[in-house]
């Protein structure tokens, strides 16, 4: 399996998850997903207000400067982590 299909594969099965990972566990998927599909951050911090996307936007920033592959890597071993951990 080549390493596009399996991170495709874990991004489908990390949807499946029997109980909701913490937010922190979440938001290093949220990085490395969006690190890995499009490559370093091109957008621009959200106001303080939006708490949500500003969070978000650290944790795809976070991870600034790492390859897709490496990115795709390491989101497989989270969610295989995260599958092990919560079950699906």
């Amino acid at each position: 399996m080549t390493l596009q299909a399996e991170f495709e594969n874990m991004a489908e099965d990390v949807k499946k998850l029997k109980t909701r990972p913490t937010d922190d566990e979440l938001r290093d998927l949220y990085g490395l997903y969006k690190q890995a599909i499009i490559g370093d951050i091109n957008i621009e911090c959200p106001g303080m207000l939006d708490l949500k996307g500003k969070a978000k936007w650290e944790a795809w920033n976070a991870r600034k400067g790492t390859s897709k592959e490496d990115a795709m890597t390491a989101y497989i071993s989270k969610a295989k982590e995260l599958i092990e951990k919560y079950g699906i």
